[in-house]
């Protein structure tokens, strides 16, 4: 299925669905696996002592996340402006994609922290570009009644993705560049083929095309005061993805708690994935189809939230490794539970469908700066109650989030809402948002 209209692609619903699954599962390919894994034993390797290690990964992922905030809304802008012959949103798909690809080649070959430094966050920002287009593509071309099934799939991979990619680099020898060589391999890879999937129309005309920079610089805020159900479903969105977060140090906590050797921690980062996915997968499914069912999201979000708490819980007191095994578990039904609905509530608040490049990239923050916030966070919170304080900080920010959902308006309700202007409200010709089996 596809929609016809200015600005818009051609593509058929099966095609394009393919084309969004395989761009985003090579950015998180390229950016989870070395964030599980790779970053840990680079880093490892060059300091030679764990504790450094763990200052340096929040050193590398606290600049990377401030990287994240000023790129990500500024490369979907771009593609919202950008008129090239390629289309507005597959020349960012490239772009991102083999760009990114050899920003990653190059940490496999770092001999200094600071170069992981700079690459790493060089990486993150040419990803921007490849995951901003990406999301706006199903925007763009995806009718609002398959939206919430397009997001739910482009939900599982977020967990789907670093399974495989952590499958493939454990085969490999630890700490190689061959790991980080591999993994570029599958993101270029990833990024050309959605490409060649992917057809785009006629681009719409440019906007703030005059009336200089300033004009143009403005557009990348949105007043929490008049979109606030957009600003409040950034910020749900924020929290419970932090909270989520915890994943991201799986390999240092393994280390550091229960003296993992790095010749083994590989293996058991896989089993942690590989027990949380298939959880993951299911209860997302699940929930979608419930969330179809009764047209509700937000009590989805609570459960996903509180369900968080609990692998928090479980993580701050495990007195095995065993115990962390149950803990990914848990995170897997809720993260699955989230994923069900988050994308779907997101999309469905966007203040403006002209710029949804732009917009979109502003909610990609929400989900990409926790990656590295979580990290930078722990020497500190580790510093204070070691783990205990650490996993207790992110199950706060989960109750928060659980908190802050409340803000949101329901499927249906968006009228009510002041400030909201849906991004499907301005096209009364097309079927409502529903929320699809799956959606994210």
């Amino acid at each position: 299925m596809s929609i016809d209209a200015p600005g818009t692609g051609t593509t058929g619903f099966g095609r394009l669905a393919a084309a969004l699954l395989t761009s985003q599962f090579g950015v998180y390919i390229a950016i989870i696996t070395p964030l599980q894994l790779l970053l840990a034993l680079r880093l490892t390797a060059l300091t030679s002592d764990t504790g450094a290690a763990t200052d340096s990964f929040g050193l590398v992922t606290g600049l990377a996340a401030v990287v994240v905030l000023v790129s990500t809304p500024i490369a979907g802008r771009i593609s919202d402006l950008a008129a090239f012959p390629l289309g507005r949103r597959r020349t960012w798909i490239l772009f991102g994609a083999l760009a990114g690809a050899a920003a990653v080649v190059a940490l496999g070959e770092t001999s200094a922290v600071w170069q992981v430094v700079l690459l790493w966050c060089l990486a993150k920002a040419l990803f921007s570009f490849q995951q901003s287009a990406t999301t706006a593509v199903l925007a763009d071309q995806v009718p609002p009644r398959r939206r919430g099934l397009a997001s739910g799939l482009l939900g599982l991979v977020i967990p789907l993705a670093p399974l495989l990619g952590l499958a493939i680099v454990t085969a490999l020898p630890a700490g190689s560049a061959l790991q980080w060589r591999v993994v570029a391999a599958i993101a270029a890879v990833a990024g050309v083929v959605s490409v060649l999937l992917i057809r785009e129309g006629r681009p719409r005309p440019r906007r703030d095309g005059h009336g200089g920079i300033g004009v143009v610089l403005r557009t990348f805020w949105l007043d929490p005061r008049r979109h606030p159900a957009f600003g409040w479903a950034w910020l749900v969105r924020f929290l419970i993805t932090a909270t989520y977060a915890a994943g991201s140090y799986v390999s240092l906590y393994l280390i550091q708690r229960f003296g993992v050797s790095q010749a083994d921690v590989g293996g058991l980062v896989l089993t942690w994935s590989a027990i949380l996915v298939p959880t993951a997968i299911i209860a997302s499914l699940g929930a979608g189809h419930l969330s179809d069912v009764l047209r509700r999201q937000k009590p989805f979000v609570v459960v996903s939230a509180l369900i968080g708490v609990v692998a928090m819980a479980l993580l701050a007191f495990a007195p095995s490794t065993s115990v962390v095994f149950v803990a990914a578990g848990v995170m897997g039904v809720g993260m699955g539970t989230f994923l069900a609905v988050d994308m779907a509530m997101c999309v469905r608040v966007l203040p403006d469908g002209a710029n949804a490049g732009k917009d979109l990239g502003i909610v990609n923050i929400a989900n990409m700066l926790p990656q590295s916030l979580v990290p930078l966070s722990a020497p500190l919170l580790l510093g204070l109650g070691g783990y205990t304080a650490f996993f207790g900080f992110l199950a706060l920010l989960g109750i928060a989030g659980a908190l802050a959902v409340r803000r949101v308006p329901e499927i249906g309700q968006e009228d009510g809402a002041p400030g909201v202007a849906p991004l499907d409200r301005d096209r009364p010709h097309r079927t409502p948002t529903r929320n699809a089996p799956g959606a994210s």
